[in-house]
């Protein structure tokens, strides 16, 4: 690999750098293209398309196949693709699991496991286990595999300068150098992140958000409730990578008899252990809640997502009055609740916003549902390769 990062590069090779990265991040977004797609896409011309694309082909980040049939006349563009053998390993540690993913460079999922944990799990416990799982994904499905990096999505406080957990409160983790403990027992260049910044970056790429600009993507977890902000189109972290901390704030609650947690946050009240408890649950994964939820006949589970439906649209309702976006994406267990009855949950929370400030609002759940995270986490551990396409090579 060229020694001089790509963003400092300069000349001729720096803008075939930049040329590589467009193509393949092009690629990677909006997934297979015909050569006669990136020649109009760039605005390069066909020749120097085919000379890029030859070179993303030897470093084995993408393939080209035979075009499908066509009616056009001439002679038809060659496809290409992510290749598949390129994955990054995504994980998500939380209180009552830990969910490893082997990510490919077009965001499906090649493997997944979810390790159910008795008690909360340590730093050096993630660690250890990520790469027990690797090294058994290398061994068997992974073997013909190239993996870049592994990407984590952490519920806490994440600083941006060097992935330093600085507190997930619910984990009990405080300063844990989760980055390098991972990258040390992988041998593996680690990235983390926070877990709800991670999910709206993949919601606005690939999801519920592509192509929107102005978006608040809430994530509902086992750790409560984190968020994510996309202004003008850019990710808004905030001066130490901390924003979008909505589960934090104080909940408006119109009726005394909905309070449950004294003088307690948003995720004390909106909360998926209530959740679980009203379908007397003690451990379940995103799928398995929300078909619990559905299938109760319950009315004390009924009545719970009825509670938090209702403290959740005003909570949104201030995120609304707050930052004006176009879409509200939920996730996790939030959209769960969402999903009982959307059109209802709009209704609320325009009730409780500014009329200005709801013109064109829409409330979505995640598209990417229970991928969302391991594809955001597997985001950052694509971001050096698709900033410098020479980085996989050697």
């Amino acid at each position: 690999m060229n020694e001089l990062h790509a963003a400092e590069r300069t000349g001729p090779d720096g803008v075939r750098q930049r040329n590589l990265a467009r193509v393949l991040r092009l690629v990677h977004v909006d997934g297979p293209q015909s050569r006669a797609a990136l020649t109009e896409a760039t605005g390069l011309n066909r020749s120097t398309i085919a000379d890029l694309v030859a070179e993303l082909v030897r470093e084995g980040l993408v393939q080209e196949r035979a075009p499908e049939a066509s009616r056009r006349v001439g002679r038809p563009s060659p496809v290409v693709a992510s290749d598949p053998r390129v994955v990054a390993i995504a994980a998500n540690p939380e209180v009552d699991a830990l969910t490893i993913g082997a990510v490919r460079l077009d965001q499906s999922i090649a493997m997944r496991a979810r390790i159910e944990l008795d008690g909360l799990i340590s730093p050096e416990d993630t660690a250890a286990m990520i790469s027990a799982q690797v090294d058994s994904w290398r061994a068997g499905g992974l073997a013909d595999a190239r993996i870049v990096g592994v990407g984590l999505a952490v519920p806490g406080l994440v600083r941006a300068a060097d992935g330093l957990v600085r507190n997930a409160p619910h984990l009990h983790w405080t300063d844990a150098p989760v980055r390098d403990l991972v990258a040390g027992a992988t041998g593996l260049p680690t990235t983390v992140g926070n877990d709800a910044s991670l999910g709206a970056m993949a919601e606005h790429l690939f999801g519920a958000a592509r192509g929107v600009d102005d978006v608040v993507y809430l994530n509902g977890g086992a750790s409560g409730i984190g968020g994510g902000l996309i202004v003008g189109g850019m990710p808004i972290p905030g001066a130490g990578g901390y924003a979008g901390e909505f589960g934090q704030n104080r909940p408006g609650i119109a009726s005394p008899a909905d309070r449950r947690a004294g003088d307690g946050v948003l995720e004390d009240e909106v909360s998926r252990a209530r959740l679980l408890a009203a379908v007397k649950l003690l451990s379940a994964d995103e799928p398995t809640l929300a078909e619990a939820l559905r299938t109760s006949g319950s009315v004390t589970a009924a009545e719970e997502v009825a509670r938090q439906r209702r403290i959740l649209a005003t909570a949104l309702g201030n995120a609304v009055n707050v930052l004006n976006p176009s879409v509200v994406v939920l996730g996790g267990f939030l959209a769960t609740l969402a999903d009982r009855d959307l059109e209802a949950l709009e209704a609320a929370v325009a009730a409780q916003a500014m009329p200005a400030n709801t013109e064109g609002l829409r409330i979505r759940t995640a598209v990417l549902a229970e991928d969302r995270l391991l594809i955001g986490a597997a985001e950052l551990a694509f971001g050096e390769i698709l900033r410098d396409p020479s980085a996989i090579a050697g």
